[in-house]
């Protein structure tokens, strides 16, 4: 099987499929590329124009998929064994919550990037609002329970960049939700989730938001 990721060094879209491929202990290559000066194949193959897509053979012929969930429950089918529950109310509880911490995804970038302290805030008490209620889901020590699952893979990405989001972010700390710091706590330590990301991510990180001209590069200035 040839699979071949398509990324960009920080999405944390990217990083759920790479940690996917990694629990499933599959051969994959990936490639980085600049999202803001993709090259003309990219352009091409990604029909949102935004990454992970994942590139492959079906029958001979080059085939590319997209969507970081989409990507992990194919992955996931076609290799061996499960990270999806078995069972139908839980696999549909799984798939309703990657939608979920896409949305926490989206609170946090855009906290990231606001250009003033209000829309900062805004967006900072909408990604609280969203953690108090994980928080209140989950139970442990996974998503799920006792197996790491495709859940679990879906929120480490988010759960490590929280970790460095309230060392500057004004009003944003974590302490509040000790179930979802145990969670972070034990996930950080798979190799899958550890090996996930580029060893600099969070100088490139750091990098990104001081190139935004936003009330948080300002903070990180300062």
């Amino acid at each position: 099987m040839d699979l071949h990721l398509v990324s960009f060094k920080t999405c944390p879209y990217v990083q759920r499929s790479v940690i996917t491929l990694k629990e499933k202990g599959v051969d994959f290559d990936i490639t980085y590329i600049d999202l803001a000066d993709p090259p003309a194949w990219f352009q091409q193959d990604s029909p949102l124009g935004k990454v992970p897509i994942l590139k492959t053979h079906i029958d001979g012929k080059e085939e590319v998929l997209f969507e970081s969930a989409v990507i992990n429950e194919y992955v996931d089918e076609v290799t061996d064994g499960s990270l999806m529950p078995s069972d139908p109310w839980q696999k549909a509880q799984a798939r309703a919550w990657f939608a979920f911490g896409g949305d926490c995804n989206t609170d946090y970038y855009l906290a990231y990037i606001a250009k003033d302290q209000a829309t900062y805030e805004q967006h900072r008490d909408a990604l609280l609002d969203k953690l108090g209620k994980l928080e209140d889901k989950f139970v442990g020590p996974y998503f799920f329970g006792e197996e790491f699952t495709l859940a679990d893979a879906a929120f480490a990405p988010l759960l490590m960049r929280m970790e460095e989001f309230e060392k500057f972010a004004p009003g944003f700390r974590m302490d509040g939700f000790p179930r979802l710091n145990a969670w972070k706590d034990l996930l950080v330590q798979r190799p899958s989730v550890a090996e996930s990301m580029v060893p600099e991510w969070r100088d490139l990180l750091i990098d990104y938001l001081q190139a935004q001209n936003s009330f948080l590069s300002a903070q990180v200035t300062a």
